[in-house]
């Protein structure tokens, strides 16, 4: 039993306990599913929204700083006032049936009443990465994500910013912006979207959406090919919240407060974190910084005027904000003041953060913050599994929650792990093809990750992950090397003073890295990154594991990974395949002999 301060919130109850039951099978194969059954959950998003304006019209749902850098904030009274008239808007303007209104923006108060009043009147709507805008001025993949979606209405945070991809896209339907758009021809101010009146044909609307319908779409992240469209029911979205909140019960009775940046284009903050406060009647800040310099100071200034109470992030975002918080203590007084949870996905979390980050909390406070994780994918509305108990380490993904199944199939020489449950989903829009490989006979989704138990003797201590089954390679000794799980290691081994690793080595003998300094790495004097990096791989030799295990060779990279061409996420996280694929002279300069910066074991 668990000391009562080592729960969130300091609440006994908080977390239900770790139980899970096993089904194995005569194959090898075995399947794992959470003990209790799922219980009724809502029908549509929007029946979380109109509960929430009628219980808790004056709580607050949405914050953003404005131009000036304060808060404007919306209740959710607010709230549910402006999507009414916002889906007035839309129904009035006789769009084509059956088509999503897509959103082009970074996160914002506009964007999520846009997405919710769409939503509230059966329309899907999705929202598109604002890298494909932003950060190119290649406009060929906007426009052809936009010819996919054939979008009956398309939204613009700003004309000066999403104007030329729209004009090269063709302008093919409605525009509207949410600044400046008197300098597009043809669109319209989202103001005028908005100044309806609400009248009965909105709730008409909302009576018939059913949990089968279409209320969002989300790309994949396109890292091996172009971006495919993932359908996410209101079952899904609705159910998986539902799941989460049977495993983590603090949620019904203390409400998020979060300072969130993570885009609402992806299933970890558009589904799991929005979707998470809107059901349970929580807050959002949403936080213009990111993981990258110059940009994680906005949000470390967040976290310490806010001061909320959980923290999601990738492993990236919390590296980057360590060393403003292990350099001022009283950064980390603030930040720290009221949180009850940290929360990390996305990517596997070095075992260095977790120890850094806990060393950190000891410095500001007596009692420890719950460390916590979660796994799934974009076709898993996201959760799979859920951590609701006390870990000591990073690693574990969790178990199953309430109402799915976790099966786990032999694939060489590792388990690749499938999934059922009403979180899945139905398949990807308008390609059949794509849709009926995704699941095998049984009806289980092929996430393409792969899995283990933390304990075979005893399965509900959870699932550890094993790397994609897609991203190993072999060395030419014909010796596997699971990439996933030993990259957290390696850098782990090479903190502080390096962000990430991208390992190379395919049909060669040896395994070679590219190395991703910490910017502060840059301060260190002449050859000490060099020094550390080659002292990091005598240790990672000399803990044994043999060729599979130990870099040999390494090659620190001058310049960061760039968001532009795709070596790192909107999430922060780095993109092994790309970074490969652009920087083939580097790996290839690993691998010739004498090459002067190449770092010898």
């Amino acid at each position: 039993m668990l000391a009562v301060n080592h729960f969130p919130f300091q609440d006994n109850q908080a977390l239900a306990p770790a139980r899970v039951a096993m089904e194995s099978r005569s194959d090898g194969s075995f399947v794992l599913r959470h003990p209790e059954p799922l219980q009724p959950f809502a029908r549509c998003i929007g029946d979380w929204l109109e509960h929430w304006a009628a219980t808790k019209p004056d709580g607050l749902f949405l914050g953003e700083r404005d131009g000036d850098g304060q808060w404007r904030k919306v209740t959710y009274r607010q709230a549910r006032d402006r999507i009414g008239r916002i889906a007035q808007g839309l129904i009035d303007a006789r769009l084509p049936a059956g088509k999503p209104v897509v959103i082009l923006s970074d996160n914002s108060i506009e964007a999520a009443l846009l997405g919710l009043a769409a939503m509230h009147v059966g329309r899907p709507w999705c929202m598109v990465s604002s890298a494909y805008c932003r950060l190119t001025k290649d406009y060929s993949k906007i426009s052809g994500i936009l010819y996919m979606l054939s979008p009956a209405l398309v939204y613009a945070s700003d004309a000066r910013v999403y104007g030329a991809p729209l004009a090269a896209w063709g302008n093919k339907a409605p525009i509207f912006f949410g600044a400046n758009a008197d300098e597009h021809r043809g669109s319209q101010a989202f103001a005028l979207l908005e100044a309806a009146n609400e009248t009965s044909a909105v709730m008409d609307a909302f009576a018939a959406i059913r949990p089968s319908h279409h209320a969002k779409y989300l790309l994949t992240s396109g890292s091996t090919g172009f971006p495919k469209v993932v359908i996410n029911t209101h079952r899904m979205l609705c159910a998986n919240q539902q799941q989460i909140s049977q495993v983590w019960p603090f949620l019904l009775r203390h409400p998020l407060v979060l300072v969130d940046w993570l885009p609402w284009s992806h299933t970890f903050g558009g589904n799991h974190n929005f979707n998470m406060v809107l059901s349970h009647g929580g807050t959002m800040y949403v936080d213009e910084g990111r993981p990258a310099p110059g940009l994680v100071e906005h949000s470390l200034r967040n976290l310490r005027e806010v001061k909320p109470n959980f923290y999601f992030n990738v492993p990236r975002g919390f590296d980057m904000l360590l060393p403003f918080l292990e350099q001022d203590e009283e950064a980390a007084r603030q930040v720290f003041q009221n949180m009850e949870g940290i929360f990390y996905a996305a990517a596997a979390l070095p075992q260095s953060l977790w120890v850094r980050l806990e060393a950190v909390v000891r410095k500001v406070r007596e009692r420890p913050v719950w460390f916590t994780s979660a796994w799934g994918a974009t076709e898993t509305a996201p959760a799979v599994t859920s951590v609701h108990w006390r870990i000591e380490q990073a690693g574990c993904l969790g178990l199953p929650l309430p109402g799915g199944e976790l099966k786990f199939v032999p694939n060489g020489n590792k388990l690749e792990m499938r999934v059922k449950g009403p979180n899945v989903f139905p398949g990807y829009l308008d390609q059949e093809e794509l849709t009926a490989a995704a699941f095998d006979d049984e009806g289980f989704y092929r996430i393409g990750d792969a899995g283990k138990l933390v304990n075979a003797a005893d399965p509900a201590m959870g699932v550890t992950f094993d790397g994609r089954v897609a991203e190993d390679f072999k060395l030419s000794s014909g010796t596997w090397v699971s990439v996933g799980t030993l990259r957290p290691r390696i850098v782990s081994a090479m903190a502080p003073h390096v962000a990430d690793v991208v390992i190379a080595g395919h049909d060669r003998s040896e395994m070679g890295l590219l190395v991703f300094p910490t910017p502060q790495a840059k301060g260190l004097p002449e050859g000490a990154l060099r020094t550390h990096v080659l002292q990091a791989m005598r240790r990672l030799e000399a803990e044994g594991g043999g060729s599979s295990q130990c870099p040999v060779l390494a090659l620190i990279q001058q310049d960061p990974p760039s968001a532009d061409t795709g070596e790192i996420t909107d999430k922060g996280y780095i993109n092994q395949r790309a970074v490969l694929e652009n920087r083939a002279a580097e790996a290839a300069a690993l691998y010739e002999a004498g090459h002067p910066r190449v770092i010898r074991l």
